[in-house]
């Protein structure tokens, strides 16, 4: 393993950096100079930043760097096609400690570029430091809409169709299969220590969990994807949502931010949340409610959005969106019309990485 410090900042960004080349043609320079220059005559420019902080947004324990780069460029090309925009560009700033290797942050980069590679977006900066915490990353996306093509949080309205995209509470699910794992790995460890059974901490040291049957929960957990192939139905469809956001913070909290912003109440439906088989059984196994798990778990990275009555046979058509419910006035609330007909106030009960 390669120690940091014999690069220094220059030759590392230079080691992960060297091979990047640009793919739009609003990157008009980008790695090799003090600024990226972009350029967008006819577009409104786009910008999303998230920063990531190791045991805050990750745990080393169970996430692989590759996956983690990966996931760390998704969630913001998330962003940009929550708004009904085109990702462009991205710039990658790091924070490293010194347990990190030179090939420990090729492998974080390798999953960046492949989030990138996919979207056909360019590395055109970042920065890096050392740090006394642990990792951290952040990641800005730039993208571009022409204006008229823009959508927001604040543009439902009353009778417009809810929809959200592909299945919830997967990746919720996942986390919840991946801390139980992690939690009885260092109960047999420490157990082993007071033992000074050495013999049980070295078959400790290449125990791997059996998740077989599972592979869909941890994939949702540890390798995000942004739904540009839903930006690209709608589009093909002729649908243009009025209001949209992607689900980080779980179902009923971003559906929240959608009525509080639009002035308008919800109304949505047990019965039509999607949930995948293996969420349903994991949520069984953990004693958990799954309607609970698809409400509040986040990190889906769905999307969420509200469109036209007018649409609905234009929705029914397309794969992979689900029609949920439907918006209200404001004055009627934030409901939530259980299986056997009951109703219940929304809670925005998402993650909170502050608390």
């Amino acid at each position: 393993m390669t120690d940091i410090s014999k690069l220094g900042e220059f030759g590392l960004i230079d080691k992960l950096t060297g091979d990047i080349k640009t793919n739009n043609e609003s990157s008009k320079y980008g790695v090799g100079d003090d600024c990226a220059v972009l350029h967008y005559p006819d577009s409104e420019v786009l910008i999303t930043t998230d920063l990531l902080m190791e045991g805050v947004h990750f745990d080393l324990t169970y996430t692989d760097l590759r996956n983690l780069g990966y996931k760390a460029a998704m969630v913001n090309i998330s962003d940009i096609f929550a708004m009904n925009g085109t990702p462009r560009q991205i710039t990658v700033s790091l924070a490293i400690s010194k347990r990190f290797s030179v090939e420990d942050i090729e492998t974080l980069y390798e999953g960046i570029k492949a989030a990138c590679h996919k979207w056909k977006v360019d590395i055109v900066g970042g920065d890096t430091t050392s740090s006394f915490t642990g990792l951290a990353i952040s990641i800005t996306c730039i993208g571009d809409a022409k204006k008229e093509d823009i959508i927001y949080r604040n543009g439902a309205k009353d009778t417009d169709l809810i929809c959200v995209s592909g299945d919830l509470g997967a990746a919720y699910m996942g986390l919840q299969l991946l801390e139980r794992e992690k939690s009885v790995y260092y109960q047999q460890v420490n157990e082993a220590k007071k033992k000074g059974d050495n013999q049980a901490l070295k078959q400790l040291a290449d125990f791997q969990p059996d998740f077989s049957g599972k592979e869909y929960l941890l994939q949702r957990q540890l390798k995000a994807e942004a739904r540009g192939d839903i930006i690209a139905k709608l589009r093909d469809a002729n649908i243009h949502p009025t209001a949209m956001m992607d689900i980080s913070d779980g179902l009923s909290s971003e559906l929240m931010h959608i009525c509080k912003q639009s002035q308008t109440g919800c109304r949505i439906y047990e019965k039509d949340l999607p949930i995948d088989y293996q969420t349903a059984v994991m949520a069984e196994e953990l004693n958990m409610n799954v309607t609970t798990c698809a409400l509040n778990g986040g990190e889906d990275y769905e999307l969420l959005f509200t469109v036209p009555i007018g649409d609905l046979a234009k929705v029914q058509d397309l794969d992979d969106i689900k029609l949920i419910g439907h918006i209200t006035k404001k004055e009627y609330g934030h409901v939530l019309v259980t299986r056997d007909n009951n109703e219940f106030q929304l809670k925005a009960q998402g993650w909170n990485p502050l608390q």
